[in-house]
């Protein structure tokens, strides 16, 4: 209710708007209002998960120059199969998990990878703040097949 009112205060102030002018002023406005919301919480998500990703950056990375260290790539972890990453040496666990990566599955093995996949070789405690891993998860799954950013 506060919004149609603020815009009326807004388009009688201009005072020289068509009828025209003053519905696509009020939909730009309202556009502005509920884009700009969304889109600020999702680049905060990124950059956090950008951030929580420093704690994989030892042993994965992601991007085009993105190679295989102690752990495999991750990107295109989006409905990747698990243990399926070219040239990455995968336990017998992770070949024969079953695990097609997407959301509820990640978060629910980045909280306990060793509780979700026994016998994995990924050796990490977890993170176990769900908003974190909602951020990472965010940041993980921008990235495509080839490392660039969907």
């Amino acid at each position: 209710m506060a919004i149609p009112v603020a815009l009326g205060i807004i388009v009688r102030r201009a005072g020289r708007q068509s009828a025209i002018e003053e519905i696509m002023m009020r939909i730009v406005v309202i556009a502005c209002f509920l884009v700009g919301g969304s889109a600020s919480a999702l680049a905060q998500d990124l950059a956090a998960g950008e951030n929580s990703f420093k704690k994989c950056l030892p042993c994965h990375s992601v991007g085009p120059d993105a190679k295989n260290k102690v752990g495999p790539v991750l990107n295109g972890l989006d409905g990747r199969k698990s243990g399926t990453v070219e040239g990455y040496s995968y336990t017998e666990a992770n070949k024969n998990s079953g695990i097609t990566w997407d959301e509820a599955t990640f978060k629910e093995y980045i909280t306990d990878p060793r509780a979700k996949i026994p016998g994995t070789k990924m050796v990490f405690a977890g993170i176990k703040n769900e908003n974190e891993r909602a951020n990472l998860w965010a940041y993980l799954k921008q990235f495509d097949a080839s490392g660039n950013k969907k």
